[in-house]
């Protein structure tokens, strides 16, 4: 059958499963074990060569978001990008308000 289908009405080339098929299916990979390995292997990436970023979960507000996604393809590299400008740089550590205290002793005992 060709044309509109209404959804969620099965057709002839498509019954609807009875439970007794329901209950006995099995995963395409156990059925088609060569063909799925395949499939698999082609779908992803594999690992990165170099990897040099690190993924994370992040919880931003939806309007954030929204207005990144609006500028187009490429908008978690804007958002990286911004990211990375206003990320704190600190040519070495600063030593804490208590180190500093402990140097002042020390140099005032000397």
């Amino acid at each position: 059958m060709r044309g509109k289908q209404v959804y969620g009405v099965p057709d002839a080339e498509n019954p609807e499963w009875t439970t007794e098929e329901i209950r006995t299916a099995k995963p395409f990979a156990e059925v088609f074990p060569d063909l799925a390995a395949r499939e698999i292997r082609r779908a992803s990436r594999g690992p990165q060569k170099t990897p040099t970023k690190q993924p994370v979960s992040l919880r931003v507000d939806p309007e954030v978001l929204a207005a990144y996604r609006a500028t187009g393809a490429g908008w978690q590299g804007r958002m990286h990008a911004v990211l990375a400008a206003h990320a704190p740089r600190r040519a070495k550590a600063a030593p804490t308000p208590r180190a500093r205290r402990a140097t002042r002793r020390v140099r005032r005992a000397s």
